[in-house]
């Protein structure tokens, strides 16, 4: 099955599964969790041959990560697990608590991309995560920091990374030509890149998977569903964090309606378009029950005709691979 295969993380020993758990919706994004369906939803994951789980202190601010040390202790092998510096928490007032809402209302983020800023945020990763050292650390939305990272952020992880607190360094973030920016000034291993590989968007093979390509860094292919709208293109749904006019709605049931000739999903086609380019290792996907990461592994193993893409390049509704 699709899903248990693994790649390697360039420049290091890790392999993390084709498939991985995102955890933005363990930590209450937009929908309250129960502790008991998260510890489910982790379960499942690692006993069905998912081994790699991403999570940040943004999810659920501080929650998201205590869900995943609860949910991983003591299993064996351990999976890999990655988190994200640049946001710390401290007492204050929860600006997002209606987009979390099993965050501590008395809990706020703030940003410190200082070299202890990002240290700390570290060790107070590994503390919610009941974790010593972690396997992958992304430097997180940094878009608006770009030389901070490069210059400030990225030399601390390399400390950080020689005294074996971490494996891997890389970046997870949304935009192209920031990612662009960071990874050539810098020894990447990996880069999760959300929404920029999809049946929407494919502007990630524009310049910046070619460069990961070039220079070894391993791609996560994360946010393949747009947003929610190449899961369910119905009005009201979301694109790239916004909700989606009509233009994306109509494009999105397009594709669904081609799909439809093939006895195709349009969830497998997300879920899997993304390993036709080769810089990419794995999809990140995230799942808030055990029937919604029953599905996603569905169709991430579900078989698609030979045909497929080819024949969805021909009607324009995806680009070529560009190598």
């Amino acid at each position: 099955m699709r899903h248990l295969e693994q790649s390697a993380i360039h420049g290091t020993d890790l392999k993390v599964s084709r498939l991985g758990l995102g955890t933005a919706p363990l930590g209450g994004l937009f929908k309250s969790v129960a502790e008991s369906e998260s510890d489910s939803v982790i379960h499942e994951a690692l006993n069905s041959g998912v081994n790699y789980i991403d999570t940040a202190p943004l999810y659920g601010y501080g929650v998201g990560e205590k869900r995943v040390g609860r949910g991983i202790k003591g299993f064996s092998p351990a999976p890999v697990i990655s988190t994200k510096v640049g946001r710390l928490l401290r007492p204050g007032k929860n600006a997002e608590y209606d987009k979390f809402p099993d965050s501590d209302p008395n809990v706020e983020i703030y940003f410190d991309h200082s070299p202890v800023g990002i240290r700390k945020s570290l060790e107070e990763s590994l503390t919610r995560l009941g974790k010593e050292s972690i396997e992958i650390a992304y430097i997180h939305d940094a878009d608006n920091w770009v030389r901070e990272a490069i210059d400030v952020v990225y030399p601390e992880l390399h400390k950080m990374r020689e005294e074996g607190l971490i494996k891997a360094i890389g970046i997870g973030m949304n935009w192209c030509p920031t990612s662009v920016a960071i990874m050539k000034e810098t020894d990447l291993n990996i880069a999760l890149i959300a929404g920029r590989f999809t049946l929407l968007d494919q502007s990630a093979q524009a310049e910046l998977y070619p460069l990961a390509l070039a220079k070894k860094v391993s791609i996560i292919a994360a946010g393949v569903f747009n947003s929610g709208v190449l899961a369910n293109p119905v009005e009201g749904a979301y694109y790239d964090y916004e909700i989606a006019s009509q233009e994306i709605i109509d494009k999105a049931r397009a594709i669904a309606k081609f799909l439809e000739k093939f006895s195709v999903t349009l969830a497998s086609a997300a879920l899997q378009f993304p390993l036709r380019h080769p810089a990419v290792a794995s999809v990140l996907t995230g799942a808030g029950s055990t029937a919604e990461l029953r599905a996603n592994i569905a169709s991430f193993d579900a078989e698609l005709p030979d045909e497929l893409w080819s024949e969805m390049e021909k009607e324009g509704l995806i680009q070529p691979i560009n190598l």
